[in-house]
């Protein structure tokens, strides 16, 4: 990439490092060198500047790990984070996530009813104000990044349509913004959980890459197409739920029959378990322990489903590995066989062959570390104005 400038180049230049030592971890400077294709010296100024900034560090290397010259190791700095929030119906949750991708911290905040957007903000801004002394003493915050079970407006943060927190035109970053004093970015939560999947988790490495989620708001997706995030013309791209799969009366959360969301749902794996609640690593011990017939009877519809779904994802879109997260991945765990059988049902052979089905890796933190993403990019694309950013707030 050529820049129009001395200046844009060497933007893009640190941007491109410090994208590799966020998203491969700690790196040799040759490897650097190499990857980049830049010559050492020019690597080694753009590590000085990116260590001056506070962004990465310098360490000397393992003397007995080393074949010829030693190469310093460049990492990102730990006290770089960003903080992330996740506003479901049972629970607002908050995170501090560091550059490295770590979540240094995660507090769930159980709600008795859906939160209003207002609600939400009150009680995000709420943990925030009691970590900010410690957080502000001791780290660097990058901003604040929300994911959202809902449609949310690329361009302004506008939370369009949430429908199981009941949230239309919601101006939800303008109002987190204007209660906690940072920057705040806000997306799909589906749409970063590929993010995050890619970058740390199930999908690293590879430029094609389809996420579903499964959680207690229904379920949503995330596509990365040749490398790309696809967001679409408006940031609504990769509503999976809404696919149609099934004749059947059953709707979702849009009022749409026959979908995914409709047919596959957490509610009734746990109605027919008998259990009131239960995170996806729960549920999965529990359908994985069950012997009940009925409950298997329920799981294999629930599979087929799902598999019409992948189906149709793998003929339209071709990616290399569809990333199942939440209670998808538990489905999933059950028979992954029959999962597969039945995607190769209905799948193009040719694009079937290519595709693996897998569940997401990053747990419990998915979201967190997805939300943290968005706050990042600023920095990513841009580490040079994080000095300004620092010197017009002091």
């Amino acid at each position: 990439m050529q820049g129009s400038s001395h200046d844009d180049v060497r933007r893009h230049n640190l941007s491109t490092i410090l994208r590799l030592v966020h998203r491969n971890g700690a790196s040799p400077r040759s490897q650097l060198t190499r990857l980049t294709g830049l010559n050492r010296s020019t690597v080694a100024a753009l590590v000085s500047e990116l260590v001056d900034l506070g962004l990465a560090i310098e360490r000397d290397p393992d003397p007995t790990n080393q074949v010829g010259r030693p190469s310093p190791i460049v990492a990102v700095s730990k006290r770089v984070v960003a903080l992330a929030v996740n506003p479901e119906i049972d629970a607002v949750t908050v995170g501090v996530v560091g550059l490295d991708g770590v979540v240094h911290r995660r507090i769930r905040c159980a709600v008795e009813a859906a939160p209003s957007a207002a609600a939400a903000v009150a009680i995000a801004t709420g943990v925030i104000d009691g970590l900010r002394v410690d957080i502000e003493s001791n780290l660097r915050i990058v901003g604040i990044g929300v994911a959202v079970p809902g449609l949310v407006r690329a361009q302004d943060g506008l939370v369009r349509h949430a429908p199981h927190l009941g949230w239309v035109d919601e101006p939800l970053v303008e109002m987190l913004e204007a209660a906690t004093g940072y920057p705040v970015f806000a997306a799909n939560d589906a749409s970063l959980g590929v993010l995050a999947e890619r970058d740390f988790g199930a999908g690293i490495g590879l430029s094609d890459v389809v996420y579903l989620n499964g959680g207690s708001s229904g379920i949503g997706g995330g596509l990365i197409a040749g490398g790309a995030v696809v967001g679409g013309a408006d940031g609504f791209a990769g509503e999976f739920g809404h696919a149609p799969v099934s004749s059947s009366i059953r709707t979702d959360s849009s009022g749409v029959s026959g979908t995914l969301e409709a047919e596959v749902t957490r509610s009734d794996l746990l109605a027919v378990l008998g259990l009131s609640s239960a995170d996806a690593d729960e549920l999965e011990h529990a359908l994985l322990a069950s012997t009940s017939l009925t409950v298997r009877a329920e799981v294999n519809r629930q599979l087929d489903c799902l598999g019409s779904a992948l189906a149709g994802i793998v003929n339209i879109v071709n990616p290399q590995r569809i990333v199942l997260g939440g209670f998808l991945a538990s489905l999933r765990a059950v028979d992954p066989e029959r999962l597969l059988a039945a995607v190769r049902a209905r799948a193009l052979p040719a694009a079937f062959g290519s595709v693996t089905i897998a569940p997401a890796l990053l747990g419990s933190n998915l979201l967190m570390i997805g939300a943290a993403e968005l706050a990042f990019e600023r920095l990513l694309a841009d580490p040079g104005a994080f000095r300004d950013a620092e010197s017009n707030r002091s």
